[in-house]
């Protein structure tokens, strides 16, 4: 027993250091609370999770830039045709449902509370939230489409109005004017009367920020139109990825430091406080809602997928359980792509043309429970700060969570990563991602076998849907290599026959050589017994 919890500690170390250092934040927070630390004293512990939350948002942008373009141009629409349109129809759908039940569950059920927070520290700009929906709708277009790109890395296009009750003095009509038109030394404003009038000031500015909408918008038709070039664009492609792969590196070696960031995150988050004993059951409610979010949109993909092939969803779920249970305690969708293929090979008869060409795109691109899951996490994030949630911040949650899904990496914890790309987009403080950090280890698995649910269910649709497409394409190989068959008969022969000749010119070289030197051998032992006979008459 003491060898497995080693050899699980050896495997998972990273894991463990997190929760022991969420139990030690916890158990420090609680012991200084009673020492009534002032601000100073609660802002230097919380110093080292300050330095974690700067080294992501740090890696936020060059992650998502590198791993969408990278995952975009592994798509080969054009030499995959319908196969690869209706791959991109199923994720983009199933994303966006995600998304929308993500956000509709956690409005429903509520699981911040904003009572045990101070909300002192709350910026009031991060509060105020445009109601007029033509200021929510000009500020995201004018996001979707910065006018300057390097701009749009560190600012946010900001369209906002004020209304004011002015009075003013209004003309009055023209026939009380002629009335009064006899009358000496009369000015226009005698002809004038006051009125409260509303008046609407609309301001286009920009506030600190990653537009984050801009940049998804640029880099998502570069990616595709990147890899339509082929060899053209072939260097650029090779520097995404490595681009992307550096970036990886970069983020291991900060998860690396995180234990002691959440520690330090979540012992300062316990001693600014009102109520302690507030935040298990907010926690264990939020854990129920992102988990009741991603049964829900587990029963919607069976349901599609018995809408689109009048199969059993259960039987098929059956033949990738062994996936679904290596995703739960990976918790990578990448770790898992090797059995998920082979389920869908071996279990349930897919061909193989489908898998792995669906399944390694599906790990990259199509992430429905870490959409459904940033979604739950901002607006929880938000609940919990009593932030108000607008228009515009419901549908910024909803782009970004769906765009920015697609360039999450299939590795573990990288949720959290792009979590702290939603809250920025939606301007929400990212402070408050060490508590969802605490209960992250369990979440993390639930939303990676959805993920992996979902990739296996789209390949499953994929193949219904293409299996003529897929005849088509047996038809022609059949074809080329029969006609291939026939010309290795035509061919064969002539070799043959070159070889024949080849075979009797050396044989006839051979003995070529073989009689001469006999006929030399001959001619030499007669010019011996020549000259033996003229020594012996002599």
């Amino acid at each position: 027993m003491g060898m497995v919890a080693l050899k699980w500690m050896r495997a998972n170390l990273l894991l463990a250091l997190t929760l022991i250092a969420v139990i030690i934040g916890v158990f420090f927070g609680s012991v200084l609370r009673k020492a009534e630390p002032t601000e100073n004293v609660i802002k230097a512990i919380g110093l080292p999770g300050d330095i974690l939350v700067r080294l992501l948002k740090l890696l936020v942008l060059p992650l998502i830039v590198s791993s969408l373009i990278t995952g975009l141009t592994s798509l080969d629409t054009k030499s995959c045709g319908k196969l690869g349109a209706r791959a991109l129809v199923y994720y983009f759908t199933t994303s966006c449902i995600a998304v929308i039940i993500g956000i509709i569950v956690v409005v429903a059920i509520r699981p911040g509370r904003p009572k045990y927070l101070k909300i002192h520290d709350i910026d009031l700009d991060e509060r105020s939230d445009s109601a007029n929906p033509l200021d929510s709708l000009i500020g995201i277009l004018r996001n979707l489409f910065p006018s300057n790109l390097v701009q749009a890395c560190f600012q946010q296009a900001k369209s906002s109005s004020e209304v004011k009750n002015v009075t003013k003095l209004v003309p009055i009509n023209d026939t009380v004017k002629s009335a009064f038109c006899r009358w000496e030394n009369a000015s226009e404003t005698d002809f004038c009367i006051s009125k409260n009038v509303t008046e609407t000031n609309r301001t286009e500015d920009y506030k600190n920020g990653i537009n984050v909408l801009g940049i998804l918008v640029f880099t998502i038709p570069f990616g595709v139109l990147l890899s339509r070039m082929g060899e053209r664009g072939r260097v650029m492609v090779e520097f995404f990825r490595i681009l992307s792969e550096l970036t990886m590196e970069l983020v291991n070696i900060t998860m690396w430091y995180s234990p002691l960031g959440i520690m330090s995150l979540i012992c300062a988050k316990v001693l600014d406080m009102e109520s302690l004993s507030e935040i298990v059951p907010i926690l264990g409610l939020y854990m129920l809602t992102v988990v009741m979010g991603l049964l829900i949109h587990l029963a919607i993909l069976m349901t599609i997928y018995y809408a689109s092939t009048r199969k059993n969803p259960l039987t098929f779920f059956e033949g990738i359980l062994q996936a679904w249970l290596t995703a739960f305690a990976t918790a990578s969708s990448s770790a898992t792509l090797p059995v998920t293929i082979r389920c869908l090979e071996e279990n349930l008869g897919i061909d193989k043309r489908v898998t792995r060409f669906i399944l390694p795109i599906g790990a990259t691109v199509n992430m429905d429970g870490t959409a459904l899951y940033e979604a739950v996490a901002t607006i929880f994030i938000g609940q919990l700060r009593g932030l108000p949630m607008g228009f515009t911040k419901i549908v910024t949650i909803s782009l970004t969570a769906t765009l920015g899904s697609i360039g999450a990496a299939s590795i573990p914890s990288a949720g959290i990563v792009t979590l702290v790309l939603v809250l920025t987009a939606v301007g929400f403080p990212i402070d408050d991602v060490s508590l969802l950090m605490a209960v992250d280890w369990f979440l993390d698995r639930c939303r990676t076998s959805i993920n992996v649910v979902g990739d296996s269910y789209g390949a499953g649709i994929v193949y219904h849907l293409s299996q003529k497409e897929l005849e088509a394409l047996d038809k022609e190989e059949a074809e080329l290599e029969l006609e291939a068959g026939k010309g290795d008969d035509v061919i064969h022969p002539g070799k043959a026959e070159i070889e024949d000749a080849k075979v009797v010119e050396n044989v006839d070289k051979k003995e070529g050589a073989n009689c001469e030197i006999e006929d030399a051998k001959v001619v030499e032992n007669v010019d011996k017994k020549e000259g033996a006979n003229c020594e012996s008459g002599v």
